[in-house]
């Protein structure tokens, strides 16, 4: 299972002193270094979510990153047609599409895959036309599962934030690990690449090493909280580390 690093919320770090628009040699932080510090402890790819309204990610921040970083971006988006622009532009290794609010903090909840095929389907043809591998960020129900694979993606990211809110070892948490292990083993079995993310932590991730199937998670906050204490290379390889507990196939 390989670990990849969602670095929004070092750009939103950085906004609430420096908000677009703002010039100043002392902007901080970066999330270049971020990013490169995340690699070298053992990311498998960065993600960054380049919203329509730029409240954290700014559109110079994925172009610098496509250049500096060694592994593979993972650019999140919503179906928006000027962000489509410019992932199609910047020819990141995957695109992830996901729901998009004005009033949300981050990204709650998954896609309506199912209902929204007729606007999902161009811009997944879109995005694979110019090399990009695409994933749907979706809540583990069948009727969204499927609906990706007949449209097409490579991947789903399945949501797990639910599980995540639920409290420690509650009949609720329990259920919804299992909403996502069946989830997993359908996808898998419709031929999608199955990965997760949204809320995970070192200590509510063991709760699902029980999923089958996954490939990849994409953590992002509890990286960034935990690397003002230890810092992003130490934060990242203390969940590798975690991770490492996972069987691929179990459940």
């Amino acid at each position: 299972m390989k670990l990849g690093v969602n670095i929004d919320h070092v750009a939103t770090l950085r906004q609430a002193r420096y908000p677009q628009g703002v010039e100043s040699p002392n902007i901080e932080p970066s999330v270049v270094t971020a990013a490169l510090e995340a690699e070298a402890g053992g990311a498998a790819s960065i993600t960054a979510h380049l919203r329509a309204d730029r409240r954290h990610i700014q559109d110079r921040d994925i172009d610098e990153l496509r250049e500096r970083i060694a592994t593979g971006l993972n650019f999140e988006l919503g179906n928006t047609p000027e962000i489509i622009d410019i992932a199609v532009a910047a020819r990141p290794a995957s695109a992830c599409l996901v729901p998009e609010h004005r009033q949300e903090v981050s990204t709650e909840g998954g896609l309506d895959v199912s209902g929204q095929r007729e606007q999902l389907a161009p811009t997944i043809n879109r995005l694979q036309a110019a090399g990009v591998r695409v994933s749907l960020f979706v809540d583990p129900e069948p009727g969204h599962v499927d609906a990706a694979a007949e449209l097409g993606a490579e991947m789903i990211e399945l949501h797990t934030g639910t599980y995540a809110n639920c409290p420690p070892d509650s009949a609720a948490r329990e259920a919804e690990a299992r909403r996502l292990a069946e989830a997993a083993r359908r996808a898998q079995a419709a031929g999608l690449q199955v990965n997760a993310g949204h809320g995970l932590t070192t200590a509510n991730l063991p709760g699902l090493f029980g999923v089958p199937h996954l490939v990849e998670l994409n953590i992002g906050h509890h990286l960034v909280a935990r690397s003002i204490g230890i810092g992003m290379r130490a934060a990242v390889m203390e969940m590798l580390e975690v991770m490492g507990g996972y069987g691929d196939g179990r459940g």
